[in-house]
């Protein structure tokens, strides 16, 4: 397996921690990002630049993409400088975007006809996880793929579930969004109210993340909301498109999300206001506490 050489497409907040974990393990990588300065810490740690999508997918076993929406997502695999204009017979695709279950789909087809494996991964934890090497990653595809993937994945995912065919990786991210929508929602509303109650919020956090009101966001995002720190580990203008994408699937099953929607409406509402690339938790600021 490590011999394999590997192609990362997408060098954003948790692309750049993923790579680093792949080269530390000793797997020769060929970046692309759209921004290439933003490629340069890695490429001083080892990796290979490439200036298209095809040219750093040409010869390469694994072609992994973790891009913001998508548009980007059907342009680095369909576009004129595409993978799959390179992509060889036999290589391994792992699109790791969130991203629309459909397009997953039309993904697996597009390669198994070129002869090419095709996962979809999308994976949760943001930059945390990313950096320390415990993401969720929820995979669809074919089981004999996602085995084969298995030590890959390990480097940095510390939860790997095999979900179903083709699509299913994405279902379960949708899942997995619509949790933490309305988490989010909780998570603010109560460290709001405890400011305006005049609290020791370090004490609240203390007191309540340990029991039945407990949460990722709560004991990961609490303690960064309080110290006012609202950078990304997850963009909120990526979020209300991952939000968006599941009331589309939602609306194609006949099921109505009432929590998803308002929780769309309250992170617009900042979107609007010119906080799309702070992460999550700046939905404080909806309070205006």
């Amino acid at each position: 397996m490590f011999n394999k050489k590997i192609a990362f497409i997408g060098t954003g907040v948790m692309g750049t921690s993923i790579v680093k974990h792949l080269l530390k393990a000793g797997y020769e990588v060929t970046l692309y990002n759209r921004t290439k300065e933003k490629a340069i810490p890695l490429i001083d740690l080892g990796a290979t630049w490439a200036d298209t999508p095809a040219l750093a997918s040409e010869n390469k076993d694994i072609i992994f993409t973790m891009v913001g929406f998508p548009k980007d997502v059907e342009d680095v695999y369909f576009g004129d400088d595409g993978i799959f204009k390179t992509a060889k017979k036999g290589s391994t695709l792992i699109d790791m975007t969130t991203s629309k279950p459909s397009l997953a789909e039309k993904i697996y087809e597009a390669a198994k006809e070129k002869g090419i494996m095709s996962l979809d991964a999308p994976v949760s934890g943001g930059d945390i996880g990313a950096r320390n090497g415990t993401l969720s990653i929820m995979v669809g595809g074919d089981e004999e793929v996602f085995k084969e993937m298995l030590p890959i994945f390990g480097l940095f995912g510390s939860n790997i579930v095999y979900q179903g065919k083709a699509g299913s990786g994405q279902h379960t991210k949708m899942c997995n969004q619509l949790l933490i929508t309305t988490n989010m929602i909780g998570v603010c509303e109560s460290i709001a109210y405890g400011m305006k109650a005049g609290l020791d919020l370090n004490k609240v956090l203390v007191s309540v993340s340990s029991g039945a009101a407990g949460s990722w966001s709560l004991s990961n995002l609490g303690p960064r909301i309080l110290k006012g720190d609202l950078d990304p580990g997850f963009y909120i203008k990526h979020f209300i498109k991952d939000m968006k994408i599941a009331l589309e699937e939602a609306e194609k099953m006949e099921l109505d999300l009432p929590g998803l929607h308002l929780a769309k409406e309250m992170y617009e509402t900042l979107l609007n206001k010119g906080y799309g690339d702070l992460g999550t938790q700046a939905l404080i600021k909806y309070y205006n506490v």
